[in-house]
C-alpha cells in the first residue's frame, strides 16, 4: 500500500514538475521571440505538448518497470 501512495506522489510531481518546464519553455520563447507570428507561437506550443506528452509516457514506463522490479522487497 505504501508504495502505491508513493508512486502517485512521485508520479503528481514529475507532472507538475514538467509543466512547470513547459511553462518556462513558452514564456522563454515569447520573449526570445517576439517577432513570431501567432501562427508560430501555436505551432511551438503544440511541439512542446506532444514532446512533454512523450516525456510523460515514457517517466510512467519507467515507474511501472522500476516498481515492477521491486515487489519482493
Amino acid at each position: 500500500m505504501e508504495r502505491i501512495v508513493t508512486n502517485k506522489v512521485v508520479k503528481l510531481m514529475s507532472k507538475k514538475i514538467n509543466w512547470v518546464i513547459w511553462l518556462f519553455l513558452i514564456v522563454l520563447w515569447n520573449y526570445g521571440f517576439p517577432q513570431a507570428t501567432p501562427f508560430e507561437d501555436v505551432i511551438v506550443a503544440v511541439f512542446l505538448s506532444i514532446l512533454f506528452i512523450i516525456i510523460q509516457l515514457l517517466q510512467s514506463r519507467y515507474l511501472k518497470k522500476s516498481s515492477s522490479r521491486s515487489k519482493f522487497d
